[in-house]
């Protein structure tokens, strides 16, 4: 009996060790959402245009790599429009209702002034968010910052746009960091990968994976928003 007394103390101690996982602050943002479908015919890759898909993009055992320079050409010769190597998530356009993008990302030590993350779509912009990278720093467009020293490690993002309220929430390995307005009505979609901003690095990189999409309709939110023209994204 005495011999079982240290297996017993493991047990309880093994417990107490991973009980602070439970009582982290993290919080499930997608509670209470429906996934949507996701295929790979959801995911369109938009890239330089002067140069083939491989060349600025790959996917390989699951994760989306994305990397762009800042001598890059735009993704159409019509466009004015920063260097970017994006996926846009289609097939699933809104203009009302509450959506959740879930993913983790990834971005290299050195990758700057860049955007890693959109939901495109607004009135007084083109997009009612960007998640964006400056030395190190997870952003929300320029300021506030969201998360510090992100460099070389995976984060878990959640980002939920409630349409009728007007609002945005981002969610960060479970932490909310930011809630606020959106940009106003339009035909919204997401967007990931590397998008040049200000004040860039030469190179821009940035790795997903376990991309997600959900859904949530609430029933007591204002009539439907008309979609508003369009910005160049």
């Amino acid at each position: 009996m005495v011999q079982l007394l240290p297996i017993l103390h493991l047990t309880i101690l093994s417990l107490i060790i991973y009980q602070p996982s439970l009582a982290s602050g993290a919080d499930n943002p997608t509670k209470g959402f429906a996934r949507v479908h996701l295929d790979s015919s959801n995911f369109i890759v938009e890239k330089p245009y002067d140069v083939a898909v491989d060349e600025r993009y790959s996917f390989i055992n699951g994760v989306h790599r994305f990397w762009v320079y800042s001598t890059d050409k735009p993704h159409m010769p019509s466009s004015n429009t920063k260097p970017r190597t994006e996926i846009r998530i289609t097939g699933h356009n809104y203009t009302s209702g509450v959506w959740q993008f879930e993913g983790y990302g990834y971005v290299p030590s050195g990758t700057t002034g860049v955007c890693i993350m959109q939901m495109f779509g607004g009135t007084s912009s083109a997009t009612t968010l960007q998640l964006r990278v400056y030395n190190g720093s997870l952003t929300y467009y320029r300021s506030p910052v969201m998360a510090e020293n992100i460099y070389d490690r995976w984060f878990k993002v959640n980002a939920i746009h409630d349409v009728g309220a007007s609002s945005v929430k981002v969610y960060i390995n479970g932490v909310l960091k930011y809630e606020g307005a959106d940009r106003g009505a339009g035909t919204h979609y997401f967007k990931f990968g590397v998008y040049e901003q200000n004040d860039p690095s030469d190179y821009m990189e940035s790795q997903w994976k376990n991309i997600k999409v959900f859904k949530k309709e609430k029933h007591d939110i204002s009539p439907t928003p008309q979609p508003q023209p369009q910005l160049e994204r």
